[in-house]
């Protein structure tokens, strides 16, 4: 079937707001602007360096007319071409990040500057969008029902890709029926690989169109430092965990009785589990990247928390905070090769579900790693199962899971004097920060990307990424440019084939991006006995009198070069009954908290006024 090639009317505007996003709504987002883009900016042409040199040639391959591109660095002052009117289209692709929204405001901003007759289209619903037709014309009103808010539902995504010749032939017949100049994809590292394929196609067969990317993604995991230094999203994301996890250590605190284990997104890399960790400072942190790296054994972690757990109570504190990242269970060496065989035994149809039946046929390694689990996961490996007939692993609650054997281990150790108790609490934290009211940073970062891709587009750029930098910098100094999506890519073999992809960025244990973890290392044992919990309270958005409103997330000052000295508390707790007394000093509590505490509290005219001596 024919794409659609003319605008639907739009029908999805927010009917209410709430007293804050009537705020956040008004706020200007010039405030935001780098000075460089202040007069559009001038574009100033490097050469790019590829991620891969040995992948080189093989990227040239898939990408005749794009790769070699140069990058872009935008210098103060006006654009040296016409400014004639640009028609300019943005796509949301992939999983929801707080921030899209203004990506869009700084595209729609920017070409408004650039010529005031400008047009703004907007894809509906992900990438399908393009190939299928379906578009709205995004008007002033439009876009300013959700200027710095959350969620993708101005727009809508998906997380379809373009894929076959029909789907980019349809997408280049969509593009050239409007006249479309130039087209954002605003997502991760798989739809920015994507866009760049799009850009090699249109450019091979003469569609004007240009496209140019934006990275988001909330796990952290889209990074190419120096030109991008972190994915949009991740912030706010981090910060609303923080939050929650901060509310659960007063809990633990307050009632000291409970661990909370606390379950954080991110599957494939454990960026926002660490963010989290030095935001707040629980008791223990695991990480994928290091259970990996030291081959630990799901019994290995269980004794490493065990361990901390009794230390604790031998201090009179049975409570505590864990944090764990989703994925966890899938860098536990032993456990990939236990699921892997289960999948193969279990594919054969002679082979019944039962756990007499898989200990028959594992191999001894295996059955041992199978016997060791609790009975409720074992059950979960052989029943709940995909309808390819694998493993469903990111449904396995590995918090369950650990406190599981951690129960079971320290139930081992009562007869060597272990006395202590163990009652864990669950959480489980992934969608609440996916659409959440983005942070400043996130605010302002978001509108200065969407803002640099307008001006990639209008001095012709294609294939290009948009990069925002000097982030330890007030926003008024960032730098703004584009760098080409092929030289960030390298080739790795994807479903039997050579395919160009964005790697992913995993938490360094070593090398030039391993000041998070080292800092992490350097405190971690001080945590896991000394109750140090950070509360950072809630998001603050107050620019003018809150200065840590601003604050760009922990992990990124670290690899830019800031660094911290962490206070150790020096008065030991007093116990008063079965309570344990612990003062906190104020240079101990988080910026935020002291924030709080040195502000003002007001009162109402007539207590104020009130004299309680007389």
């Amino acid at each position: 079937m024919a794409p659609k090639t003319s605008p639907t009317a739009y029908d999805r505007a927010r009917k209410a707001y709430s007293s804050l996003q009537k705020e956040r709504l008004k706020a200007d987002c010039k405030d935001y602007l780098p000075n460089v883009l202040l007069a559009g900016g001038r574009a100033v042409k490097k050469e790019a360096v590829a991620a891969s040199p040995k992948d080189a040639e093989a990227i040239k391959k898939l990408f005749p007319n794009t790769s070699g591109i140069p990058l872009v660095e935008f210098e103060a002052g006006a654009a040296c071409i016409d400014k004639d009117p640009v028609k300019v289209g943005v796509v949301l692709s992939g999983g929801q990040a707080p921030g899209g929204h203004n990506v869009i405001a700084g595209i729609f901003d920017g070409i408004k500057a650039w010529n005031e007759n400008s047009t703004m289209y907007g894809f509906l619903d992900g990438p399908h969008g393009v190939f299928a037709g379906n578009f709205v014309v995004i008007t002033d009103e439009i876009m300013d029902g959700f200027r710095n808010t959350g969620g993708f539902d101005m727009l809508g995504s998906g997380r379809h890709k373009i894929e076959t010749e029909e789907q980019f032939r349809d997408s280049m017949t969509v593009c050239n029926a409007i006249g479309l100049d130039g087209l954002v994809v605003i997502g991760g590292d798989d739809s920015n690989t994507n866009g760049a394929v799009l850009a090699e196609y249109f450019k091979a067969n003469g569609c004007k169109t240009k496209v140019i990317g934006a990275p988001k993604t909330i796990d952290g995991d889209l990074k190419c430092p120096p030109h991008l230094p972190v994915s949009f999203g991740f912030d706010t994301a981090c910060k609303t965990y923080a939050t929650l996890v901060g509310n659960v250590a007063v809990d633990a605190l307050s009632a000291q009785k409970y661990y909370h284990l606390v379950r954080l997104m991110g599957r494939s890399a454990s960026n926002i589990a660490l963010e989290v960790a030095l935001l707040t400072h629980p008791n223990a942190c695991l990480l994928g990247e290091e259970v990996a790296e030291q081959k630990q054994s799901l019994k290995d972690i269980t004794i490493e928390l065990a361990d901390m757990i009794e230390a604790r109570s031998k201090d009179g504190k049975d409570y505590g905070v864990i944090l764990l990242p989703e994925g966890l269970i899938e860098f536990i060496p032993e456990f990939n090769s236990l699921i892997s065989e289960i999948n193969d035994k279990l594919a054969q149809p002679e082979i019944q579900p039962t756990e007499e039946a898989i200990l028959n046929v594992l191999s001894k390694e295996n059955a041992d790693c199978f016997r060791y689990l609790p009975a409720f996961i074992r059950a979960q490996l052989l029943l709940d199962r995909d309808p390819h007939g694998n493993v469903q692993v990111a449904k396995i609650e590995t918090e369950k899971l650990l406190a599981a054997t951690v129960q079971s281990e320290l139930e081992n150790r009562r007869a060597s004097g272990y006395k202590g108790t163990f009652s864990p609490q669950f959480h489980a934290f992934g969608y609440e920060g996916r659409a959440g009211m983005p942070t400043v940073f996130d605010s302002s970062y978001c509108y200065a990307l969407g803002y640099t891709a307008s001006s990639l587009l209008v001095n012709g750029c294609t294939g290009l990424i948009a990069s925002v930098k000097n982030l330890l910098a007030p926003c008024k100094e960032w730098q703004c440019g584009g760098v080409p999506v092929t030289s960030l890519c390298v080739i790795e073999r994807r479903k039997g084939k050579d395919k160009p992809v964005i790697r992913k960025a995993l938490v360094e244990m070593t090398g030039d991006l391993s000041q998070p973890f080292q800092f992490y290392k350097k405190i971690r044992n001080d945590l896991r006995i000394l109750d140090m919990y950070r509360i950072p309270g809630p998001m603050q958005f107050d620019m003018v009198n809150c200065e840590v409103s601003k604050d760009i997330p922990m992990t990124l000052q670290l690899e830019l070069g800031r660094s911290w000295e962490v206070q150790v508390p020096q008065e030991k707790p007093k116990r008063m009954g079965n309570f344990l007394f612990l003062p906190q000093a104020k240079k101990m509590r988080s910026e935020l908290q002291k924030w709080r505490m040195d502000r003002r509290h007001r009162l109402p005219e007539a207590i104020s006024a009130f004299n309680g001596n007389a």
